[in-house]
Order: structure tokens, then sequence, then C-alpha cells
């Protein structure tokens, strides 16, 4: 008896001090590429870009094949990121209101959609979490966040810049080369950080700017893929190059932890802000100028189909996730404040969080496909026919649930609406809508996503009394 009554205790000790050591304090790496896709890194299925350092990450931690971006656009999925909140609770519906080019009026719009809110300070950010308990945080690259600046939400030290790989500008202003990259760049500001703050624990976000436009990259890597065989439609030099730029990023920070002996207390969590910029022909052939894919995927970004929001997701952390793992269970981006806030030890903010840990995933506990919905909601409008004031469908408001295996895309008018419905296990690629043969269904997720927007206080686009008929 008193030998069974020692092995249960050991037992205990050991399971006990396992957890201790998973939910100690672990310092946080959050690199979030831009417009990079599902299928944009050799580890996720692609056999034109090389990402060596980035697939090290993969097969060495874990996997997860059914990943989210909260928006098919950067902004809105920054400012749920930071905020852990959905775009209605947050207030960023897109990048930029209608109409956004020269060549169009407001009065060429049939309807106005309801326009982005300021980004409000009494928010509480996953970066303000991390210091209510001791974090010393960095933020390195694009912010898109408007009107704060990553200082206002939480972060002790920061640079923010976009729009340009060369030649860009930064805030606050550094005198910078003509001739530095912008990602590199930030990977010395982001090593410069680890290394100052080694002894404590701290929160990097490194939102870096790759793979977005403008297609600038260096030149020896241009050359190498100009003598690659293009796969599909990833076929694009600069693109690649801009790629593997973004990989040799990761391998740096990756390098530095491991000089500085914290591989072992960091969880490194690499993702994407929204698919990569790519679109079909009503065949669901590619488009001729396209620069790369996420077949088999449907679409890309902009558009509320697959393509345009799942993403690569990859979690590592030495000694505590499991090589090799993978996870089919879904998970979007407002999932990490979650997280990070239970592996930080840190308490729930006094404000709606719309996420969950994706904690007991990582300890392998609970790998499997769920039944959580997860909601998209995207009141925005594209291009416009101007003699009529109303887009194609793909450019109209356009709000989706996912449901177990099923998806459910809603597009919307002020005054009509159009339903598809889409069992992604049996067709991940979109091209089967099951509205018309399944209306039950149909009719269950419509009902689902109609009480969501009305909990979240959702805004929609109304009917635009300044529209002048062509």
């Amino acid at each position: 008896m008193k030998k069974i009554v020692f092995v249960l205790i050991a037992l205990s000790v050991i399971a006990n001090g396992y957890a201790k050591k998973f939910l100690e304090k672990p310092n946080v790496v959050l690199i979030f590429s831009d417009d990079l896709g599902w299928t944009g890194l050799g580890s996720f299925g692609s056999d034109y870009y090389e990402t060596p350092n980035l697939d090290l990450l993969c097969n060495n931690g874990m996997k997860f094949t059914q990943g989210y971006a909260t928006a098919p656009v950067c902004a809105p999925s920054r400012a749920a990121l930071i905020s852990g909140q959905y775009a209605p609770r947050n207030g960023t519906y897109r990048v930029t209101d209608v109409p956004r080019s020269k060549r169009f009026k407001m009065e060429d719009y049939l309807a106005v959609q309801p326009k982005n809110r300021d980004f409000e300070l009494e928010i509480f950010t996953m970066a303000e979490m991390f210091k209510s308990v001791d974090y010393t945080t960095g933020m390195f690259g694009k912010w898109h966040i408007h009107p704060t600046s990553p200082g206002d939400c939480g972060f002790d030290k920061w640079i923010a810049s976009q729009g340009a790989h060369y030649g860009f500008k930064t805030s606050p202003h550094y005198d910078v080369p003509k001739d530095v990259y912008l990602s590199d760049f930030m990977a010395d500001h982001a090593i410069e950080f680890i290394n100052e703050n080694k002894e404590q624990p701290f929160f990097l976000y490194l939102p870096d700017f790759l793979v977005h436009k403008p297609h600038e990259a260096k030149a020896p890597l241009i050359e190498k893929y100009k003598k690659k065989k293009p796969v599909r439609g990833q076929k694009d030099p600069v693109y690649a190059a801009m790629t593997e730029s973004l990989d040799q990023t990761v391998g740096r920070i990756y390098q530095a932890l491991k000089e500085n002996g914290l591989l072992e207390n960091t969880l490194i969590v690499f993702t994407s802000d929204n698919g990569a910029n790519c679109h079909m022909n009503s065949d669901f052939s590619l488009k001729d100028n396209v620069f790369t894919d996420n077949l088999p995927l449907r679409e890309g970004k902009g558009k509320m189909y697959e393509g345009g929001l799942r993403v690569p997701y990859i979690f590592y952390w030495k000694g505590e996730i499991n090589a090799g793992t993978v996870c089919d269970k879904p998970i979007i981006n407002v999932d990490l404040y979650p997280t990070f806030m239970e592996l930080a030890g840190a308490q729930k903010p006094d404000q709606p969080l719309d996420g969950e840990s994706v904690v007991s995933s990582l300890k392998e506990q609970d790998k499997k496909s769920d039944k959580r919905a997860l909601y998209w909601h995207y009141p925005n409008y594209g291009p416009v026919n101007r003699k009529s004031g109303t887009p194609k469908y793909a450019y109209i408001p356009t709000d989706v649930i996912r449901y177990g295996d099923y998806k459910l895309l809603e597009f919307y008018h002020y005054d009509t609406e159009h339903i598809e419905l889409y069992n992604l296990k049996e067709d991940i690629g979109e091209r089967n809508d099951l509205a018309e043969k399944m209306p039950e269904k149909a009719k269950e997720l419509h009902q689902m996503l109609k009480d969501w927007r009305k909990e979240v206080g959702a805004e929609y686009p109304y009917k635009n009394p300044d529209f002048k008929q062509k």
C-alpha cells in the first residue's frame, strides 16, 4: 500500500511539475506576415517557394491545418488580433472607407457602408495584457491600426513602417540608407530587443511587411527564382524572393533566441493577416495576371472564400510542443489573445474576448475539430458598376459563419441577400454550393449568423440617398 501511495504521489508531482513548467511565464514571439497565403510555405504545400527556417519550426512544432485570419484584408485582421475582438466590437471593418479612388464618388454607390470607427484606447490590448503581468513589450513592423500608435496600445519599444521595402520611412524617424531592406531593418531591431530583455519575460510582435506589394526583393534571390520552374500560379521570381527574405528573417529571430539560450522558454507563433492576393475566373481557373495562388482554395485576398481567409499557423516551443504534430482544430487569430493570456498567467480583462485559448491543443489533449462557430463580418464594397451602382456579389458586403464542416456565406446589399453553403471537409475548394440542396442546414447557420450579429451590434449598409443613376 505504501508503495502504491508513493507511486501516486510521485506521478502527481511529475504531472504538476510539467503543468507548472508549461504554464510558467514564457517569452512570446509573434511573427505576423502580410498577404501570405495558406500554401505560401514549403511546409504548407508549396513546391516553388523555399522556406527552410519556417519549415524547421513547423516540422519541430505544431502545424494547424485549419487556421484563419479574422478578415480578408490587413487592417481589420490586425485590429482583431491586438484587441482579441471581432470587427463589430473593435470597429475596424476595412482598410479604408469608400470611395477609395478619384474615379468614384459617393453618388456612384447604391448603398452606404458603415464607416470604420477609431480604434479606442479604452480597449485593453494584447500588449497591455502582457504588461499587466510584468512583460516587456516590443513591436517592429507594420502597425496599420488607426488612429493609434503601438506606444498608445502598450508597447514599450516600437518602430512602425509599411508601404515600401526599400527607401521606406519609419515612425519614430530613423535615418535609413535606401539600400536597406525593411525586413532586415526590423529584424535588426527585434534582435536588439531580444538581447536587451533576455533576463526578463518579453512579448515580441513582429508584423513583417513581407510579402505585401510593392514587389521589391534582393537581386540575388530574384535571379535564383528566375531559374526555377513555376508551379501553377506560383511563378513570380520577385514574389518568391520576397517570401524567402521573410523566411530568412524568421531564421535570424530563431538564431538570436538560440544564442541567448531562450528557445526552451519561448513560444514562437507564425501566421498571416489574410490570404495571398490571387483571383480566379468564373470557371475557377486562375486569372492570367496572377503572381501566386492559394490552390486548392478558392480566390484570395479581399474575398471571403477560403483563399482570402485561410492562412498558415505554426506554433514552436522547444521541449514543450512535440515535434511534427498536426492539429486539425479550426483556429482564428482572436484565439491568440486568450492563448497568450493563459500562458502568461494574466487575468481576463474587463471586456469581451471573442476567441478561445488553444493551450490544450498545444498539449495534444484536444487536437480534433470541434463544433465551435467562427464568424466574419465584412460590410465592405469593392468596385461598382457606375451605371447601376451595384457590384458583383463577391464585391458587396459579406458575412460568414463556419460551424463544424459547414461554411455559409451571406452576400448582402441594403435590401437583398444571396446565400452560399459549402461542406469544407468534402469541398475545400468551395466549388459545390449546397444552399438549395440543404435548405435546413443553410437556414440553421444563417440564423446563427443573424443571432451573432445582433449580439455583437454589427452595423449594416443602408440605401444611399445621394445615389445618382447614370
